[in-house]
């Protein structure tokens, strides 16, 4: 089994990689520490030293803090236990009339509103735009990812999950 190095998988997460090689590390079995060199990876990108310990979007980790296991942006944002919808503690763009879902769905390509609305959640700390939903209107924030973290970690990487504090 190949196993790559730190700026290989940093070139990886940037897209960086040339196609082929891209390719062939994602299609191929992963080596035994790629978890541990990506999270390594992610933690030296941010400003702030609590442990991560799952990525679980762009920008967005489930890390181990004081206040137990919660969201943060890489802002250092935080948005709270990690098992209760994120979203709820962001900033919220809807787009639920014809001209601002047009800005970015020109002509056809464009949803009838009365029909779907497209909601942008942007971090309060960075402005980063987190995540987009388009949903029907009144339909309830969609809480996308509540992974099994001690599964994870059990199971997969064969070892504990860290203790919370």
């Amino acid at each position: 089994m190949p196993s790559y190095d730190k700026t290989t998988i940093r070139d990886l997460i940037d897209g960086t990689l040339p196609w082929p090689s891209a390719r062939t590390i994602m299609s191929s079995y992963k080596d035994e520490d790629r978890f541990d060199v990506y999270r390594e990876i992610l933690q030296d990108r941010v400003g702030w030293s609590e442990e991560i310990l799952l990525p679980i979007g762009e920008h967005l980790y489930i890390v181990q803090a004081e206040a137990g296991r919660i969201v943060k942006c890489d802002c250092g944002q935080e948005f709270g236990d990690y098992r209760q919808n994120w979203k709820l503690g962001a900033l919220v763009r809807v787009r639920g009339d014809r001209a601002s879902i047009e800005e970015i769905y020109p002509g056809r390509f464009s949803c009838d509103p009365e029909w779907m609305e497209i909601r942008e959640f942007i971090c309060p700390g960075c402005t980063t735009l987190l995540e987009v939903e388009a949903a029907p209107p009144g339909f309830p924030i969609v809480f996308d990812f509540l992974p099994d973290l001690e599964a994870f970690y059990r199971d997969w990487l064969h070892r504990p999950l860290p203790e919370q504090h």
